[in-house]
């Protein structure tokens, strides 16, 4: 009787064990199929990745609002810099907020070749951020005011409350081409949010200070020269 208890609870020992091996088995191969299908995964999804793991070329991605009568485009142009003597880099021009606009020449069809430009310094940016629900602003522009041909062209953005939203209106007067160009975009409110939002997200890598904040950190060497500089900017703050 004691040796069939005994076979029997070995019986089932091995019987576990065997079990145990084979859910074990079970998850790992489980497992197995789970990093092949992952792997798949990332290498169909990776297609427009380059091999360093980074998008490879420029990166265009303008906000567009397409209405009845004409189109616009919302898109940020980054900043210039300069290299100094020092090795260090300065701004040499702040980027702006481009809008462009084009006419429509059909239904959901503009002409692009036709398209005009005006561009939001970060001040202007600044006011359009401010803006309320029922406020109006206006803009002006001379392409040409450090030319010869000053006064020739002006240009005026306009962006004025209605009851869904807002009207923005680019005017575009060549005295030189005698041609008035005139296009008017109706905006609705949550189109005008997203286009606040994003020059807002935008606004300190117009002023280049994404590059300032994300700098690397000066080495030891350099510590004393960066000390006397911060102490001369604490300086100018105190003696104002």
């Amino acid at each position: 009787m004691m040796k069939l208890s005994r076979s029997l609870l070995s019986s089932r020992s091995q019987l576990s064990e065997k079990l145990l091996a084979g859910e074990a088995n079970y998850v790992r191969d489980g497992l197995k199929s789970h990093v092949l299908i992952s792997q798949a995964g990332m290498s169909t999804t990776g297609h427009d990745v380059s091999a360093k793991g980074s998008l490879g070329g420029r990166i265009f991605a303008p906000y567009y609002v397409y209405k009845g009568k004409a189109a616009f485009s919302v898109d940020p142009v980054l900043p210039t810099f300069m290299k100094l003597d020092s090795g260090d880099l300065k701004v040499k021009r702040k980027g702006v907020i481009l809008l462009t606009f084009a006419p429509a020449i059909g239904e959901r069809k503009y002409d692009w070749a036709k398209k005009q430009h005006f561009a939001l310094s970060p001040t202007e940016v600044g006011s359009l951020l401010t803006m309320g629900p029922r406020d109006s602003s206006e803009f002006f522009h001379d392409p040409a005011m450090l030319s010869s041909n000053a006064g020739q062209m002006r240009k005026s953005l306009s962006i004025k409350a209605n009851a869904d939203g807002f009207f923005i209106s680019l005017n575009v007067a060549n005295n030189i081409l005698k041609t008035n160009e005139r296009f008017v975009v109706p905006v609705s409110t949550a189109e005008f949010a997203v286009m606040k939002t994003a020059c807002s997200f935008a606004l300190p890598h117009l002023m280049g200070w994404d590059r300032l904040t994300n700098q690397l950190p000066r080495s030891s060497t350099d510590s004393s020269s960066s000390s006397k500089v911060d102490q001369q900017f604490l300086n100018l703050e105190w003696d104002k």
